[in-house]
C-alpha cells in the first residue's frame, strides 16, 4: 500500500460510503485518513462506533495506519420560528431580534441565543441563512437587536445566524460536543477536529478536556481566528482551513488569499495543515468534476497543504470512488509538474533555533546534495516525522514507529509513510533495518543511499540529534555509511 504522492487525502464518511466493503475501497483507493461527522450523531452513537470497527478492520487488513478524525459540531445559531413558516424581508427596512418565545412576523423573530445579546455591538453585521440576509445592527437593549437590511430575502424558520464582526463569550464545545467528545475519546480517535474556534484560548480550554487522548485540528473558519492566528496554530495540533463557512463570514473573494496564508503558516510552525469544502462539489452528482473544481485542488497541492478532504463528496455522494480516485489523479499530475518544487518552495519556511530542526533541514539538504533516494526517520511521538515534512523535501519520507497512534496521527502529515516497527536494540541495527525497510517497501533500490535520522539515546521523544548516510545491497544490507 505503498502510495507514490506526497499530499494526503482526507474523506469524510456518509451514508454512500459507510459499509465495510466500501470504506475498504476507499483506502485502497487513496485515502489516507477517514472523517466522522458528528453533527448528526447522537448517543449511543452506533453509527459512528460501526464506522471506526470498519476503518481499524481495513488498518489491520492492510497493515498500515489509518487515522481517524473525529469532527465536533460547535456552536450553531438559529433563529425562531415564522408565522407561516417564512417571512419575507425588504432591502432598507429595520428588523427586530428579540428573546419573546413566540413565532416570528411583521418584523421580529425569535433569537434563543443571549450571548449574542450580551455580545453584539451597533455597527456588526449579522447574517442569515448562509450569508444570503444580510444585515447591520443599528441599535441594541437587553433584550432586542434592531437590524437594517441591507440584502433582502425570505427568512424561514430555524435559518442559521452568523456574526462575523462578534466575538462571543462561549466555548467552542457544547455540551453535545462535550458528550460526543467524552465517546470519542474511550473509542479512539486520532484527531479531534474543533469547530468555532474563535481565538487561541479556545483551543486551550479544549486542550484541558482533551488532555493527551487525541491531536487537536483547529477548523479556521471564523473571522476572529484569522485576526488570533498565530496564538490558534501555536496552540492546536493542525489546522483545517473551512473554506465554507469562513466564505459565509467573510467576502468569498478573501477565501484564496486566507487559504494560502493558512497554509503557509501552518507549514512555517510544522503544523498539518488540511484544506477542505467544496474541493470536488460537482461530483456529488456527477461522475466527473468541473475544470473550476481540478484546478482549486491542485492549488491547494502546489501550496503545499498536507491534506485535502472530501466532505460531501464521498458522504452524501453518488459518485465516491471516482471522487477519491479523481483527487489523487489530480495530486499525482500536480507533484509530477517540473514547476512543482519551485512553487513548495516559494515560500521559505527557515528551521527553528533547535538541534532537531537543524537535523531536520541537514537531512534535506545533504539528501538532495547526494541524490540519496529516501530520508528515514525513527520516530517514537511524530515530532522527528514532523521535522522533515515541514522541509517538504523533493524525496520519499519514511516513518519508523513502534507506537500505533503516531503512525495513524501521521496519515495526515505532506510526504510521510509511516511504518510500524519494533525499537532497534542499537545503532548498528537502527541502521540495518532502516535500509531493509526501505527496500521492502520499494522507497530505494540495490547500491542506492538513504538518510537516517533519530534520536539518541533511542526511544527519546523529541531529541533528534543524529544523522547517517547509507548505501545499501541488494540484500537491503548496509554496505557503506557516513555520519
Amino acid at each position: 500500500m505503498r502510495r507514490t504522492r506526497r499530499v494526503k487525502i482526507v474523506a469524510t464518511l456518509g451514508p454512500a460510503s459507510a459499509s465495510p466493503d466500501m470504506i475498504e475501497k476507499l483506502f485502497v483507493a487513496g485515502v489516507d485518513m477517514f472523517r466522522i461527522n458528528m453533527s448528526h450523531s447522537r448517543p449511543p452513537h452506533d453509527g459512528p462506533k460501526k464506522l471506526h470497527a470498519a476503518i481499524r478492520a481495513t488498518e489491520a487488513k492492510f497493515g498500515r495506519p489509518i487515522g481517524i478524525l473525529c469532527d465536533l459540531q460547535g456552536p450553531k445559531f438559529r433563529v425562531g420560528d415564522m408565522l407561516g413558516g417564512m417571512q419575507d424581508l425588504k432591502e432598507g427596512t429595520t428588523f427586530r431580534f428579540d428573546q419573546t418565545e413566540s413565532e416570528g412576523g411583521n418584523g421580529r423573530c425569535f433569537l434563543p441565543h443571549p450571548q449574542i445579546f450580551e455580545a453584539i455591538e451597533p455597527g456588526h453585521v449579522l447574517l442569515l441563512d448562509d450569508g444570503k440576509i444580510r444585515m447591520q445592527v443599528i441599535d441594541k437593549g437587553a433584550h432586542t437587536i434592531d437590524a437594517k437590511v441591507l440584502v433582502a430575502g425570505p427568512l424561514s424558520s430555524r435559518k442559521g445566524v452568523s456574526m462575523p464582526d462578534t466575538i462571543l463569550p462561549i466555548s467552542p464545545l457544547t455540551e453535545k460536543d462535550r458528550v460526543d467528545l467524552d465517546f470519542a475519546l474511550r473509542l479512539g480517535v486520532d484527531y479531534v477536529a474543533l469547530s468555532f474556534v474563535q481565538r487561541g484560548d479556545d483551543v486551550r480550554v479544549a486542550r484541558k478536556i482533551i488532555g493527551g487522548g487525541a491531536a487537536i485540528m483547529s477548523k479556521i473558519e471564523k473571522p476572529s481566528a484569522i485576526t488570533d492566528l498565530d496564538d490558534v496554530i501555536a496552540q492546536s495540533d493542525s489546522l483545517m482551513v473551512a473554506r465554507g463557512d469562513l466564505g459565509v463570514e467573510l467576502p468569498v473573494e478573501r477565501v484564496p488569499s486566507l487559504q494560502k496564508q493558512i497554509t503557509r503558516k501552518a507549514r512555517a510552525a510544522g503544523k498539518p495543515v488540511v484544506v477542505a469544502t467544496q474541493m470536488l462539489e460537482s461530483m456529488i452528482s456527477s461522475p466527473v468534476p468541473t475544470r473550476a473544481e481540478v484546478s482549486d485542488v491542485a492549488t491547494a497541492v502546489f501550496d503545499g497543504a498536507d491534506a485535502i478532504m472530501l466532505s460531501a463528496e464521498s458522504a452524501v455522494g453518488k459518485y465516491p470512488l471516482e471522487a477519491i480516485g479523481m483527487m489523487n489523479r489530480i495530486a499525482l499530475e500536480v507533484e509530477a509538474d517540473p514547476s512543482y518544487d519551485a512553487m513548495v518552495h516559494a515560500t521559505s519556511t527557515p528551521p527553528q533555533a533547535t538541534g532537531s530542526d537543524a537535523i531536520a533541514a541537514a537531512a534535506h539538504a545533504v539528501a538532495d546534495t547526494l541524490k540519496l533516494s529516501a530520508i528515514i526517520c525513527y520516530t517514537a511521538t511524530g515530532s522527528t516525522a514532523l521535522r522533515v515534512a515541514r522541509e517538504r523535501p523533493g524525496l520519499p519520507v519514511i516513518g519508523l514507529s513502534p507506537v500505533v497512534a503516531t503512525g495513524r496521527k501521521l496519515s495526515v502529515v505532506w510526504g510521510v509513510h509511516c511504518v510500524l516497527t519494533s525499537d532497534p536494540e542499537n545503532q548498528a541495527d537502527m541502521v540495518r533495518k532502516a535500509c531493509r525497510i526501505a527496500l521492502e517497501e520499494e522507497f530505494t533500490k540495490p547500491g542506492e543511499g538513504v538518510i537516517v535520522i533519530a534520536g539518541m539515546p533511542l526511544g527519546s521523544p523529541g531529541a533528534t540529534n543524529m544523522m547517517r548516510i547509507v548505501f545499501i545491497d541488494e540484500n537491503g544490507r548496509p554496505v557503506a555509511e557516513g555520519g
